[in-house]
C-alpha cells in the first residue's frame, strides 16, 4: 500500500506515453508437439528425450519446419494483442536513428572505418586518404540482399592500404566468404574463399593472406555438423582457392583450432592454437623473411595449453605478449628471439585489476584494465615505466587502441549505458585527444542515472551490479519494473554499453540492472573458475541473489522482475527460471544452451566442455543433469511468463536447444502465464542481424516483459 501511494505521488516524475497493459489477453493455444517414446539409460539413470526430433535442421525436415511455422503463428497472435509493442518499436527505432562510426584503422595513408547513417540495415565501409581527407564509400553490404540479412562481418586492409580483404556473413551464419577489393578503384577482384570460420585475415605483405577454414561439410550438414580439423591456409592474391597452401594443421589432433596473425613489421606469422573455449593456448612462429618451404616452417614458442598468450606486437626483434602465466590477472612480457638464449622478460607486472588488452603504438605501450567491470587505460614506455592515464568520459567501456609501432596516433571508442560510442583520436607523443566522431542523439544522456552496487551472493561473495534508470526515478526512490541481465561464463566480461532496446525500457519507466556474476572475466581467472564446471551453480546463485537484492532494496516492484540472457546467458535464464520461478515475473531466454546432455554434438558445441564439462563423463554428467533447463522443467509449479527467442540459421547454439526447451515448457502444467517461442528467419546467433530485425525483436520482447511485470501499469498509475 505504501509503495502504491508513493507511486501515485510521483507519477509526474516518470510518465511516458506507453500504453497500459491491464487489458485481458486471449491465452495462447499451443500447437500440438509430438512426443516420441525415447528414453535412454545414462550412468544408471533413465533420461527421457521426447523432443529429440526437434534437433533436426529446419531446412531439411518438413516436420520441424511445420512446427516452427505453427509456433511463430501462435506467438505472433499473442504479441499482436500487446498495444505497447508499437510504442516500443517506434522508440527503439528513434533511439537507433543517429549517425554512428566504427573505430578507424590506418594502412599506408588510408583510414578505413564503418559508418551507419542511422537506420541502415548494415553499416557501410568507408575509406579516406589522410586524416583530413574526404571519405569515400568502399563497400555497401545493404546492396547484397533484399532482406538486409547479408552482412560485412570483418575486414582487413593490406599493409600499404591498396587492397582490402573482407568477409561476408549471410543470414547470421558463422560461415564466412572472404573476398578482395582494390581500394583505389573500388573494383572487386576475382578472389573468393569459402568454408572459412572462426577466422581472422592476416596479410603477408601485399602478396596474400593467411586465414582459417574447416573442411567442406557433407551436403545438408552446413549448420549442424561438428567442427573438426581447422587448418590455416595461405591465399595468394589472384589465384583460385584450390591453389591455396595449407601451412598449419594438426591432423593427429583434429579437435584443435588454429588462428593466424602477422606482425606489423612483416617478420613473423604467429599461429595460436586452442583446444576449446578455455583461455589456454600454444603459439608457433613462422619466419616470413624466409623463402620457399622454410617460410612456413612452424617453430614452437609456447607449448602445453596451460596459459593464455596473446601477441601484442613485434618491435626491433622483440615480441611482446599479454599472458596469465604466473599472473591470474595478467601481465605483459617480452622475448627477443635474436638473443643466443632467448628468455622471457617482465614488462608490466600483474596488479589487482585484470589487464584486458594491450597494444604498441608509436613508441608507447597502451594497457587496458578492468576496474570493477569498467574500463581504464594507461600509456607506458616500452620498459613499462612512466605511466600516464588516458582520461575516459566516465564509467563505461573503452575499446580500440590499435595501431602499429611508429604510428603517431591511436583511435579508441568510449560508450556507457546511456551513451553510444564516441570515437577519439589520441596523439601518443603529445598526449592530446581529439574527437573523431561523436553522435548527435535524440535523447539526453544526462537524464539517466548510473550506479554500481555490490551485493552478497548465497555464499557471501560480493557481486558487482550496475543499476541504470531515469534520474528522476532514482531521485524519487520509487520501485519500478526491472530488467535484470546476466551472462556468467567463458571468461567473458560484460561491461557497460549502449543498447537502444534497454534504453527504450528505461524511457518507459523501467530499471535496467546488469549483474557481473561469476564465470565471467571481470576479476580474472579466479572469477571465471568460480563459475564453471563443478562451480556452475554459483552463477545461478549469484543471479538469484541479484533479483532478491533488487526486490529487497526497493529497486524492483514486488511483481516486476524480468530476467534476460543470451547464449550462455540463455542457459542462465532457463536454469534460474526452473530453480526460482517464484522470484521471477517474466523471463527472456535468447539463443540459449538448453540441453546440457547433448550440447557437445553440434557445430561448435564441443568447444564448450571447458566451461560446462563433458557429458560423457559421469561426474560432469551428474552436474549437468542437475541444472539442464530442458531436463528440469517443474511440472505442477507456477512459472513466470517465458519468451524464448532463437533463429533458424544459428549455427553457434543450434536452435534445437530452444525448440526442445519450449516443447518441454508447453507440455508441463506451469500455471496461467504463457511460455512462447519467437523464431527469427535468416538470422543467426546475433552478429550481422539487420537493423529492422533488431527493432522488431526488441519491441516484441519488451512488450512481452512489460505486460507481465506491470511496466505499463506503472505508467497508468
Amino acid at each position: 500500500m505504501i509503495r502504491l501511494l508513493l507511486l501515485a505521488a510521483t507519477t509526474s516524475l516518470i510518465a511516458s506515453p506507453l500504453v497500459a497493459a491491464d487489458e485481458a489477453l486471449n491465452a495462447p493455444e499451443y500447437p500440438e508437439t509430438y512426443a516420441q517414446d525415447l528414453t535412454e539409460t545414462i550412468f544408471g539413470e533413465e533420461v527421457a528425450d521426447p523432443y529429440r526430433w526437434l534437433e533436426n535442421d529446419v531446412r531439411n525436415d518438413p516436420e520441424v519446419a511445420n512446427w516452427v511455422a505453427a509456433q511463430n503463428q501462435t506467438t505472433d497472435a499473442f504479441l499482436e494483442q500487446l498495444e505497447s509493442r508499437e510504442w516500443f518499436a517506434e522508440r527503439i527505432a528513434s533511439l537507433l536513428n543517429f549517425e554512428r562510426f566504427g573505430i578507424p584503422q590506418r594502412a599506408g595513408e588510408n583510414y578505413f572505418y564503418t559508418r551507419n547513417s542511422g537506420l541502415q540495415n548494415q553499416s557501410q565501409l568507408y575509406v579516406q586518404t589522410g586524416i583530413d581527407g574526404e571519405r569515400r564509400l568502399l563497400i555497401d553490404p545493404n546492396a547484397w540482399a533484399d532482406d538486409g540479412a547479408t552482412a560485412l562481418a570483418g575486414w582487413e586492409p593490406s599493409p600499404d592500404g591498396s587492397l582490402l580483404a573482407y568477409s561476408v556473413q549471410d543470414g547470421g551464419t558463422d560461415w564466412r566468404i572472404i573476398r578482395v577489393i582494390d581500394v583505389s578503384t573500388g573494383q572487386q577482384l576475382g578472389d573468393e574463399i569459402r568454408w572459412a570460420k572462426f577466422t581472422g585475415i592476416a596479410w603477408v605483405g601485399n602478396e596474400g593472406f593467411l586465414y582459417s577454414r574447416f573442411p567442406e561439410p557433407e551436403e545438408g550438414q552446413d549448420f549442424q555438423a561438428l567442427n573438426y580439423n581447422q587448418a590455416v591456409y595461405f591465399h595468394e592474391i589472384g589465384t583460385d582457392q584450390s591453389e591455396d597452401r595449407q601451412v598449419f594443421a594438426t591432423p593427429d589432433h583434429p579437435e584443435r583450432g588454429h588462428s593466424a596473425r602477422t606482425t606489423h613489421d612483416g617478420r613473423w606469422a604467429a599461429i595460436t592454437s586452442s583446444i576449446g573455449t578455455d583461455d589456454v593456448y600454444e603459439v608457433h612462429l613462422m619466419d616470413l623473411k624466409r623463402r620457399g618451404r622454410d617460410r612456413w616452417k612452424a617453430m614452437p614458442l609456447v607449448t602445453g595449453f596451460e596459459n593464455s598468450w596473446t601477441l601484442i606486437a613485434s618491435l626491433d626483434g622483440t615480441l611482446y605478449f599479454r599472458t596469465n602465466h604466473d599472473a591470474p590477472k595478467f601481465r605483459i612480457v617480452s622475448i627477443n628471439l635474436v638473443d643466443r638464449e632467448p628468455e622471457w622478460r617482465l614488462v608490466v607486472p600483474e596488479t589487482d585489476e585484470p589487464i584486458s588488452g594491450a597494444s604498441i603504438v608509436g613508441s608507447k605501450l597502451v594497457v587496458e584494465y578492468l576496474r570493477d567491470a569498467a574500463s581504464r587505460a594507461i600509456v607506458l614506455d616500452l620498459k613499462g615505466e612512466g605511466a600516464s592515464a588516458i582520461e575516459l568520459a566516465g564509467l563505461g567501456t573503452a575499446s580500440g587502441f590499435g595501431g602499429s609501432p611508429g604510428d603517431p596516433e591511436t583511435f579508441y571508442s568510449f560508450e556507457s549505458f546511456n551513451r553510444p560510442d564516441s570515437i577519439y583520436r589520441l596523439n601518443l607523443e603529445t598526449g592530446e585527444t581529439d574527437v573523431f566522431a561523436s553522435p548527435e542523439l535524440t535523447f539526453d544522456p544526462d537524464d539517466f542515472a548510473i550506479e554500481q552496487t555490490f551485493y552478497p551472493s548465497k555464499d557471501g561473495t560480493k557481486i558487482p551490479m550496475f543499476i541504470v534508470r531515469k534520474k528522476a526515478l532514482a531521485e524519487s526512490g520509487v520501485a519500478a519494473p526491472t530488467l535484470l541481465y546476466g551472462y556468467g561464463g567463458f571468461d567473458i566480461s560484460i561491461t557497460p554499453g549502449f543498447n537502444a532496446t534497454r534504453m527504450a525500457w528505461m524511457e518507459a519507466g523501467g530499471v535496467f540492472a546488469l549483474a557481473n556474476i561469476r564465470g565471467g572475466g571481470e576479476y580474472g581467472k579466479e572469477w571465471h573458475d568460480a563459475g564453471r564446471r563443478a562451480n556452475k551453480q554459483n552463477v545461478f546463485d549469484d543471479f538469484i541473489a541479484a533479483g532478491e537484492f533488487l526486490k529487497a532494496n526497493g529497486y524492483t516492484t514486488e511483481d516486476g522482475l524480468a530476467i534476460e540472457g543470451r547464449s550462455n546467458g540463455g542457459l542462465l535464464v532457463g536454469a534460474v527460471t526452473n530453480q526460482r520461478p517464484d522470484l521471477i515475473d517474466a523471463s527472456h531466454a535468447a539463443v540459449g544452451v538448453m540441453d546440457m546432455l547433448r550440447f557437445d554434438r553440434f557445430t561448435a558445441g564441443r568447444y564448450w566442455v571447458d566451461d560446462y564439462g563433458y557429458p560423457d563423463r559421469e561426474e560432469d554428467w551428474r552436474i549437468l543433469r542437475s541444472y539442464s533447463p530442458y531436463h528440469n522443467v517443474r511440472d505442477g509449479v507456477d512459472y513466470p511468463a517465458v519468451l524464448v527467442t532463437t533463429a533458424d540459421t544459428d549455427d553457434r547454439v543450434v536452435p534445437g536447444h530452444s525448440f526442445k526447451y519450449t516443447a518441454a515448457l508447453q507440455a508441463a502444467n506451469l500455471g496461467d502465464k504463457p511460455q512462447l517461442i519467437r523464431i527469427e528467419t535468416r538470422a543467426g546467433h546475433g552478429s550481422g542481424k539487420p537493423t529492422d530485425k533488431v527493432i522488431a525483436e526488441g519491441a516484441d520482447v519488451l512488450a512481452f516483459l512489460a505486460h507481465f511485470t506491470g511496466l505499463a501499469d506503472v505508467q497508468k498509475n
